[in-house]
């Protein structure tokens, strides 16, 4: 039983009074909670969608969707102006100002029924339980992120309308836990058992019958022979027998529905609450080698740690219909991790070493010292991590490539719109030239000048207004599958980086706590190829896998780039990549260096990187005990790589003013000159005299090989 909540409506003298409108109450029962213990993994699944139908039907699903949230992000925009605008009601009270505006999940789920009973159409397609998480995500991530800050103290910019191509997730609705075989959006029906006895490949041993045999197999056999066009399932018919019996002995039956399929596995799709096209049955893809296996039967093989699933869907050109359809099934268990990598971790989880971590544009270097920082249990270890001349060929071909396509894609749209644009002064050139020669004009198929627009500089005609070929729109698609390709390639080295690094130095580490923001003023796209950044978030997350943690430092209270080992203050520009201590006459790396101080770093609350400081007594020591070795593995190496950029970009924030004479006259007070106390900002606190600064340049001397070690000291490369 639902508690029921009932409008009062005014009654009228002339008219019988309207049927009051019921909304669902809360539930008394009791509420299913996810237990502190319980992880959380996701699987993606493949979807099979060449049947042309269920083709049609998904696309008039995210179509459907789609209206929904552009609906409910308009709605989200308008009534946070209002909000902002009730200057006195705001002061009044907060909430109840935002309750009324409907700034609430209860409210943006009421505006989102509103918009499917009024339209007529929707209700073919949709459910409400899917227009209520979608509604549940336009407020998390529009209207709470923008009223109220995040752990940082930020806050998003006002809400906006999202575009089409990038509409690429339906949110589901989780299943129930409390009531058996309740699900009210995606479902997944069938078993791992089932799918292997329907597409079980013609060489698999006839011995192996059930998931856990073909988990033991070594990888590279075959299991499975599916189609390239799966057939969906049937549903299943007739009647199936409850378990119980009637006062006449007989035994009771029930029909047969999709909750008593065993075959393969199936995503299953109600579709609205007035569709008569029937279910919508998505086949699912699943590996067909023995060598994904075992994370299948982690994942799939326990029906019940299913819990939620979204519908996405991402371009692919060679698709049917351009996309390419998986389902993201949530479940209650924790990530997989294989035995070799168990194995690993393990190991890395036994080496009791500190290092510290310090990250640059162009590489990443990583120094550590054992725990007891005593020469007798280890010696110091140093990583630099860099891309190889292969990466750069590479990378370099990609982004040619990319570049070919904008342009394409720039021409297409020429062609397609030609009174949109106006011509090059090289074609009006040309065009003046054959007048005064008396020959005819020629015709210009593609302009090559600016975008027709007013006085202001606004084009006269908006860009998605715009007539666009087919032509582009697959070259569109395949832009994006590049971009998301390298993205994943990206993620792929990332990972394999953070595994050798564990490995060698640990899974205790510190870096400073830099906004890397900062890092794109100077540097642009050259952050693109080596994603410090990346590397950074993935070292972390392998160390919490792992058994530690990596710690962050702020630049105001430890400035590792200033300081030397013996505590000396070594002041340096970010053009000196050397550092030379006057004190004792280290020379090394910059960035070893500072990573070799990461490792000596001591916090008051590990939570809070204002709190770090640096252990000088400590780092001293370190130096007279690890003194050969140490000067061995922090020599300086050249660096290649990124420059910054001279002038100034679109990002780059303006340059803050110099009193007095001119800075071009005075080189001493230029931001080229002038020493800076860290290389970024914090990303807790920034500091104003490093904004806008794009002057800076990095000497790189010619790469020379790096001399081979002695036991006591040990470096290696990554690239």
């Amino acid at each position: 039983m639902h508690a029921v909540l009932v409008e009062t409506v005014p009654a009228s003298d002339s008219a019988p009074p309207a049927p009051a409108r019921k909304f669902r109450g809360k539930n008394k029962g009791k509420r299913w909670t996810r237990g502190e213990d319980t992880e959380l993994a996701v699987i993606r699944l493949p979807l099979d969608v060449h049947d042309a139908a269920a083709r049609r039907q998904v696309e008039q699903l995210y179509s459907a969707m789609w209206s929904v949230k552009r609906a409910l992000q308009r709605d989200a925009r308008a009534a946070v102006d209002v909000y902002w605008a009730g200057d006195v009601r705001r002061g009044v009270d907060a909430k109840a100002w935002r309750l009324e505006l409907g700034l609430s999940r209860e409210g943006m789920e009421r505006r989102a029924y509103r918009h499917m009973e009024a339209s007529q159409h929707l209700g073919y397609h949709v459910t409400k339980a899917l227009v209520m998480h979608q509604a549940d995500e336009v407020f998390e991530t529009s209207i709470s992120r923008h009223l109220f800050p995040d752990a940082s103290g930020r806050r998003f910019g006002r809400p906006r309308v999202g575009r089409w191509w990038d509409y690429t997730r339906i949110p589901g609705r989780a299943r129930s836990h409390t009531t058996a075989r309740k699900w009210e959006t995606f479902r997944l029906h069938g078993t791992l058992a089932g799918h292997l006895d329907a597409y079980r490949h013609r060489n698999l041993d006839p011995a192996v019958i059930a998931p856990e045999q073909v988990a033991a197999l070594p990888p590279g056999a075959k299991v499975l022979e599916q189609p390239r066009r799966m057939p969906a399932p049937a549903r299943p018919v007739g009647r199936i027998e409850t378990g119980e019996r009637t006062t006449k002995g007989t035994p009771k039956t029930r029909a047969a529905t999709w909750w008593d399929h065993t075959g393969p596995l199936t995503v299953v799709f109600a579709g609205g609450a007035d569709s008569t096209r029937g279910d919508l049955v998505l086949p699912v893809r699943l590996p067909s080698g023995s060598g994904r296996w075992p994370r299948l039967l982690h994942f799939l093989n326990n029906p019940e740690t299913w819990h939620k699933i979204d519908l996405v869907r991402r371009r692919d050109t060679f698709a049917p219909g351009g996309w390419a359809y998986e389902a993201h099934l949530m479940v209650l268990t924790g990530g997989y991790a294989s035995p070799a990598t168990r194995a690993r971790r393990k190991a890395a989880a036994g080496l009791k070493r500190v290092g510290g971590v310090d990250g640059n544009v162009s590489n990443l270097s990583v120094v550590s010292f054992p725990a007891t920082f005593a020469p007798a249990d280890g010696s110091v270890k140093a990583t630099r991590v860099e891309l190889t001349d292969a990466e750069r060929a590479v990378l370099e071909k990609a982004r040619r490539k990319e570049r070919g396509r904008k342009r394409a894609l720039e021409r297409s749209r020429r062609a397609s719109n030609p009174g949109q644009y106006g011509p090059s002064k090289r074609q009006m050139a040309r065009a003046e030239r054959r007048k005064e020669a008396g020959l005819p004009a020629r015709t210009v198929e593609v302009s090559g000048g600016a975008r027709v627009a007013n006085k202001t500089g606004v084009p006269k005609q908006a860009y998605r207004r715009d007539t666009l070929s087919t032509g582009y729109r697959v070259n569109r698609a395949r832009l994006a599958e590049a971009a998301a390709t390298a993205a994943a390639a990206k993620d792929h080295r990332a990972r394999r980086i953070a595994e050798k690094i564990i490995c060698g130095h640990g899974a205790n580490l510190t870096v400073e706590d830099c906004d890397i923001r900062t890092w794109h003023r100077l540097w642009g796209k050259a952050l693109q190829a080596t994603t410090p950044g990346r590397l950074i978030t993935v070292i972390a997350r392998e160390c919490e896998k792992t058994g530690g943690r990596m710690l962050r430092a702020s630049t105001f209270t430890t400035r590792l780039s200033q300081t030397c080992l013996c505590g000396e203050r070594v002041t340096k520009t970010l053009s000196d990549r050397i550092h030379r201590c006057p004190g004792c006459g280290l020379v090394g790396d910059r960035d070893m260096v500072s990573a070799a101080l990461g490792a000596h770093i001591r916090f008051q609350n590990p939570d809070d990187p204002s709190t770090a400081g640096l252990d000088t007594v400590q780092a001293r020591n370190t130096q007279i005990l690890f003194e050969q070795g140490l000067q061995e593995a922090l020599s300086s190496q050249p660096q290649r790589g990124a420059r910054p950029t001279r002038g100034r970009t679109h990002a780059a924030a303006q340059k803050p003013e110099i009193s007095g004479p001119r800075a071009s006259a005075r080189q001493n007070t230029t931001d080229r000159y002038r020493p800076t106390p860290n290389e970024t900002r914090p990303a807790t606190k920034r500091h104003k005299a490093h904004v806008g600064a794009t002057a800076h340049t990095e000497n790189t001397p010619p790469r020379r090989a790096i001399p081979a070690r002695e036991p006591d000291g040990h470096h290696t490369s990554i690239t």
